[in-house]
């Protein structure tokens, strides 16, 4: 097979992947930066990246795991690039207004509310409850990803929870 057949091979191989996990890749990425068109962004780049590095992905972890560690890293980056931190001001009832409002958002307002709360946690903690509840991670996975474990993330998850309980309390 000629160099040229390689290649494309290559890219069809790849352009199945694409297939396969944009779609869960897209809302482990929604999770975290919580608007659409942001999330497609990272979306693109988490692939052009994943493209780019191909030759480094070493089996040590699945394929899935690979892409979600560089998919979260992304999201990441992007939210230090743009500051969006809850540092920008915004007030949970503020976030879950302006999840409300967003076309691609199916859910009702207990459900932004819940994204409001998440987006209120700490970084470790949002990251660890965001994969474990919505992701339905297991914590070997998530210790994987995040190099941590699984006895931190353990309590991470359990920080978080109480947090957004007591979020919930609050609005009472």
């Amino acid at each position: 097979m000629t160099l040229l057949g390689d290649a494309q091979t290559c890219r069809q191989g790849f352009s199945l992947l694409v297939g396969q996990y944009s779609q869960p890749l897209y809302w482990k990425i929604r999770h975290v930066v919580l608007e659409h068109e942001d999330a497609n962004d990272i979306l693109q780049n988490t692939f052009l990246k994943a493209w780019n590095n191909l030759d480094k992905f070493e089996n040590r972890s699945s394929l899935l795991t690979w892409l979600y560690r560089i998919a979260y890293n992304e999201a990441l980056d992007f939210l230090r690039r743009q500051k969006k931190f809850c540092t920008t001001g915004d007030t949970a009832s503020a976030i879950a207004d302006r999840l409300l409002a967003d076309e691609y958002f199916d859910g009702d307002e207990t459900q932004a509310q819940l994204q409001a709360a998440v987006t209120g946690l700490p970084e470790v903690q949002r990251t660890v409850f965001t994969m474990r509840y919505f992701d339905e991670m297991k914590y070997s996975q998530i210790s994987e990803i995040l190099g941590t474990s699984e006895g931190a993330l353990k309590a991470s998850y359990h920080l978080a929870v109480k947090k957004i309980v007591d979020y919930f309390h609050s609005l009472d």
